[in-house]
């Protein structure tokens, strides 16, 4: 199969269909035992970060490293010509001179797009807004089929924020494109977007639930967020539903012994850390895969003729 991710911008999950995916999880797989610690010594990427991060970055740091690249970025926005009002078209077209890719994180929804349209450098999405997080849907997918051995068939819950979390609307777009079956579990003022649920209920089978402890003897796999309490627009809403949901022993006593729990992190109380020592916890092991499909991402934008 021609390498479907050379020289291409990944701004949305929603541009990647199965066959694309199933060759990335391929590649990485190949990759993971053979990889070319040196095919990448003359490229570079700039990382573009407006919002904090701590994973997704280092994961292409360190992915870019392996590859023997190199990586330039700026530590704070606020060190940056933005502040002496800059606009960010400039910005963009300044990182673009330097650079092979871009990864761009940004608070508003929709850069990344356009990014895509004023660049030469192909554009790596790491989280737009609420919007999307394409590369962190990939090695969601990648980490449940290794945990999982398939992704067809499994009951997935995806439980949260999934009103404001970026990464539910990007999973669920990627799992679109395979066959399980989809468990939203929220509180009701955390449900998911109604536009983009009446178009994910044509491709997936999609049941919404109040309560996990319903349905949680039946699971393969849990996947929970955070409330992003910086996507609110009105912090009283926020207080309003703090806390309100948990994973605790108790519940997981009820759960089948192969069942994963992932979270794409950074977490808050949503699972106490006492749940890390248990066989459920593969969070951290998502963090491992996340290098991985990075590592192979870049691998593959940059190299046409991939030998895997």
């Amino acid at each position: 199969m021609k390498n479907p991710f050379y020289n291409r911008d990944i701004v949305s999950i929603k541009d990647f269909q199965r066959p694309d995916l199933d060759y990335l999880f391929k590649v990485a797989d190949n990759l993971k035992t053979n990889l070319p610690n040196d095919s990448l010594s003359d490229k570079s990427i700039g990382l573009m970060f407006f919002e904090p991060s701590t994973r997704t970055r280092l994961s292409f740091e360190s992915a870019m490293n392996s590859l023997a690249g190199n990586s330039i970025s700026f530590g704070d926005p606020s060190s940056t010509s933005t502040q002496k009002g800059e606009n960010l078209s400039d910005s963009l077209l300044t990182m673009d001179q330097y650079v092979d890719a871009i990864i761009l994180r940004h608070a508003s929804e929709g850069v990344s797009r356009y990014a895509s349209e004023i660049c030469q450098s192909p554009i790596i999405n790491a989280g737009s807004g609420s919007e999307e997080h394409p590369t962190q849907a990939m090695l969601d997918v990648f980490t449940i089929m290794k945990e999982c051995g398939k992704v067809d068939g499994l009951n997935i819950a995806i439980f949260g924020d999934l009103k404001y979390g970026r990464t539910v609307y990007s999973l669920l777009y990627a799992l679109s494109n395979y066959k399980p079956n989809i468990h939203l579990v929220s509180p009701k003022p955390l449900q998911l977007r109604p536009d983009p649920l009446l178009e994910l209920q044509d491709r997936l089978n999609i049941t919404t639930h109040d309560n996990l402890q319903d349905i949680i003897s039946d699971l393969d796999v849990i996947y929970t967020t955070r409330i992003q309490k910086e996507r609110f627009p009105d912090l009283q809403e926020y207080e309003r539903v703090k806390g309100s949901y948990k994973i605790d022993i108790n519940l997981l006593n009820q759960a089948k012994e192969n069942l994963i729990l992932l979270h794409p992190m950074p977490r808050s109380d949503e699972i106490p850390s006492e749940i890390d020592n248990t066989v459920f916890a593969k969070y951290f092991n998502q963090v491992s895969y996340g290098k991985l499909i990075r590592s192979t991402l870049l691998y593959l934008i940059f190299t046409e003729n991939s030998s895997f």
